[in-house]
C-alpha cells in the first residue's frame, strides 16, 4: 500500500506541477491581453483623432473650392464685360476712323 501511495503521490506531484505550469501560462497571456487592449485603445484615439482633423480639412477644402468656383463665375463675367468693351473699343475707333477720314475728304474737296 505503501508504493501506490508513492505513485499516487508521484502524480499529485505532476498534477500540481501542471497546474502551476498552466496558471503560469494564463498570467503571461493575461499579460499579453492587457498590452493588445492597450495598443487597441490608443490606436482607436489615434483613428477618433485622426478622424476629427480629416473633418476639418474636409470641411475647408469644400468652402475653399466653392470660393474657388465664385471667382471662376467671376472672372469669367468679368472677361466676357472685357470682351465686349474691346469689341466697342474697336467698332468705336473704326466709326471715329471713318469720321475723320470723311471730314479730311469733304475739307480736302471744299478747298479745292
Amino acid at each position: 500500500m505503501t508504493q501506490q501511495g508513492a505513485v499516487l503521490q508521484g502524480y499529485n506531484n505532476e498534477l500540481v506541477k501542471c497546474i502551476e505550469d498552466l496558471c503560469m501560462q494564463k498570467e503571461e497571456l493575461n499579460k499579453q491581453i492587457q498590452q493588445a487592449e492597450e495598443e487597441r485603445n490608443k490606436l482607436q484615439h489615434e483613428i477618433q483623432v485622426l478622424s476629427e482633423q480629416l473633418e476639418c480639412v474636409c470641411e475647408n477644402l469644400a468652402q475653399k473650392v466653392a470660393s474657388r468656383n465664385e471667382l471662376d463665375k467671376i472672372l469669367a463675367e468679368t472677361e466676357a464685360a472685357y470682351m465686349k468693351i474691346l469689341d466697342s473699343s474697336r467698332t468705336l475707333l473704326n466709326v471715329l476712323k471713318k469720321e475723320v477720314g470723311s471730314l479730311k475728304h469733304s475739307s480736302d474737296l471744299k478747298t479745292n
